[in-house]
């Protein structure tokens, strides 16, 4: 076992690639004394066992922890070799506690070999023969719109042009700092095997649920030069995220979930940037003192990072950095995307409250709204639902064989996850449609629009959960 002491402890935790060789640095874990100690991994059976699914069982109503009850330990455990799957999930998953895997995990994907230079840069020629003409967009950093940067869409090869051009002024342009993000490179060139994402992250129901719709995915690609930045925010619908750095560094502020709340301004509104001076104004970011240190963390190149469900968090390039990054969500973290979709529901609710009594359809409008401003109504939620709960009852109905209802991938993973993994997501599903079927707000809605009967459609899941358990 190895110890250190972190660069920066100030409920904070900064690692340097100095401090963090493959021979040295197993495992950080930043706790209230400061001190860092080494968590030993060993690869085991991926899938869950029947151990973890029955303790899990109890946790199915679980209420969350408020944000006081991460702020005595913040830590990132650092994990330098694989480990049992069913380790991740007690440990990170249910909690939503954040960690970083090494660059051990990365290091066969074909982008680490091919799309960088032996000097660790990103390389511009390779990239040029694979995407070339391709459009990709493109976010400008020095330009504020909606607490978001502005995009573009750009050929590919004008990206490069500009990022080289960019480099040999020194960081600079004239054009500002240009960043290529939210770019469904994996869609867009399914056949090129670029990565192969960690079993850690393979329950993944946001993006089986797409694929399955095959009009969207939330898998991207990010491209930016040194000083390129994302804003404070949270990730979509409130989901997990993992992060991959192809080459170069980033910096990671993170929030725990509910701190958020002490960086909005007078008028409500979530900070832009954290980092700013004017949040020390307390006439215009009233509650700023309130909010604990940032989780500040510096990721590697090869390197891993799990975000957490509801952790903000803001992201500075400090080289020349390429990334792969996942939101993804399951069992784990649904309730959190219900109570985010019921939040989002209310604010349209009161944004439109002067029209209730004069409109007949006031309650379809709210969705309506609700779906232009997050990407998903209530409706749309059941059919997530459904498409997940059928994916895993057919899993189930044709163990102990393959998935046969389920196509490539998905088998796949359905297979490596395991019976009493399927089994716990249905009983997630279950906790949720009860939360729905006696939520007013669904009430009001056509659920004959659906195709199916929500009450149906519970029942069927827990005659499925009752052969396992």
């Amino acid at each position: 076992m190895t110890t250190r002491t972190p660069g920066m402890i100030q409920n904070s935790l900064t690692s340097s690639s100095n401090a963090r060789s493959d021979s040295q640095q197993a495992a950080m874990c930043l706790r209230g004394d400061g001190k860092a100690s080494r968590l030993k991994g060993t690869w085991r059976c991926p899938e869950m066992d029947r151990e973890t699914f029955h303790n899990c069982c109890s946790l199915v109503k679980m209420p969350r922890r408020s944000w006081l009850e991460y702020q005595p330990s913040h830590f990132v455990d650092y994990m330098e070799r694989a480990t049992a799957y069913s380790k991740f999930f007690k440990n990170y998953l249910l909690p939503n506690q954040p960690c970083m895997f090494s660059k051990r995990f990365t290091e066969d994907w074909n982008c680490r070999k091919h799309w960088v230079t032996e000097e660790g840069k990103p390389n511009f020629q390779k990239l040029l023969q694979e995407f070339e003409d391709t459009p990709v967009p493109v976010a400008n950093c020095n330009t504020k719109e909606y607490n978001a940067n502005p995009k573009q869409i750009m050929p590919f090869k004008e990206f490069v042009q500009y990022w080289r051009e960019y480099i040999q002024n020194g960081h600079s342009s004239p054009k500002g700092c240009l960043y290529l993000k939210d770019w469904h490179m994996q869609r867009m060139f399914p056949e090129h095997n670029t990565y192969k994402t960690p079993v850690y992250f393979s329950s993944d129901w946001l993006n089986e649920y797409w694929d399955t719709m095959e009009v969207d995915d939330y898998r991207f690609v990010y491209m930016g030069p040194k000083g390129s930045w994302t804003p404070f925010h949270a990730d979509v619908f409130r989901s997990y995220s993992w992060s991959a750095n192809i080459c170069g560094r980033k910096k990671w502020l993170l929030y725990p979930p509910g701190q958020e709340e002490f960086l909005r301004d007078c008028h409500g509104n979530l900070a832009y940037d954290v980092t700013a001076a004017v949040l020390q104004d307390k006439g215009q970011f009233p509650h700023f003192e309130q909010a604990c240190q940032p989780l500040e963390i510096i990721q590697e190149a090869g390197e891993i990072i799990f975000v957490p469900s509801g952790w903000h968090h803001q992201v500075y390039n400090l080289e020349d950095t390429i990334s792969i990054n996942h939101n993804w969500l399951n069992g784990c973290n649904l309730d959190v995307m219900w109570q985010f979709l019921q939040e989002e529901l209310s604010s349209v609710q009161k944004e439109i409250a002067e029209w209730r009594d004069t409109m007949d359809t006031w309650h379809q409008h709210c969705q309506v709204i609700m779906k232009s401003c997050t990407g998903i109504d209530y409706m749309e939620f059941t059919s997530f639902l459904k498409t997940i709960a059928n994916n895993r009852i057919s899993f189930l109905g044709s163990c102990p064989g393959s998935a046969s209802s389920c196509h490539g991938f998905l088998s796949e993973t359905l297979s490596t996850l395991g019976p009493h993994h399927a089994a716990f997501d249905l009983q997630r599903v279950i906790h949720i449609l009860e939360s729905m079927l006696s939520n007013e707000d669904f009430k009001r809605l056509e659920l004959s629009a659906l195709g199916f009967n929500p009450e149906d459609l519970l029942q069927e899941i827990r005659e499925a959960v009752h052969t396992i358990v």
